[in-house]
C-alpha cells in the first residue's frame, strides 16, 4: 500500500522553529515531486512549498519564502520542510503530497498523507 506519513507537527512558541518530515511507505520517492499544503479551520488548504523529483527545483508561497525551506533526501525517502520564524497564522494541519516528477496544482497530486498539526501559540 502507497503510503505518505507526515511528522514533526506540534506545539511551538511565536519566532520558534519546527522541521516536519514527509516519508514514503510502500514506493519511493525519487521519481515523484512533493509539495505542503496547510489548512488552518475555517480557511481553505493552500499551497506551502513543493519540491521537484530531482530536488532542482522548488518554489514556496510569496508569504513564506525566507522562512520556509523545502528539501528531499532521496536516499531515505524522505521530504523534510524546515519553517522558522513561526507566527500564529501558521498554525494549521500540514499536509504533504506527491506527483509524478514535477510540481503542479493542488488537483494534480496522486497521493496525500494523513497531515500532521502544527500549533504556533504562547
Amino acid at each position: 500500500q502507497l503510503q505518505l506519513v507526515e511528522s514533526g507537527g506540534g506545539l511551538v512558541q511565536p519566532g520558534g522553529s519546527l522541521r516536519l518530515s514527509c516519508a514514503a511507505s510502500g514506493f519511493t520517492l525519487d521519481a515523484y515531486a512533493i509539495a505542503w499544503f496547510r489548512q488552518a479551520p475555517g480557511k481553505e488548504r493552500e499551497g506551502v512549498s513543493c519540491i521537484s523529483s530531482s530536488g532542482g527545483t522548488t518554489n514556496y508561497a510569496g508569504s513564506l519564502k525566507g522562512r520556509f525551506t523545502i528539501s528531499r533526501d532521496n536516499a531515505k525517502s524522505t521530504v523534510y520542510l524546515q519553517m522558522n520564524s513561526l507566527k500564529p497564522e501558521d498554525t494549521a494541519v500540514y499536509y504533504c503530497a506527491a506527483r509524478r516528477w514535477v510540481c503542479g496544482g493542488p488537483g494534480n497530486y496522486d497521493y496525500w498523507g494523513q497531515g500532521t498539526q502544527v500549533t504556533v501559540s504562547s
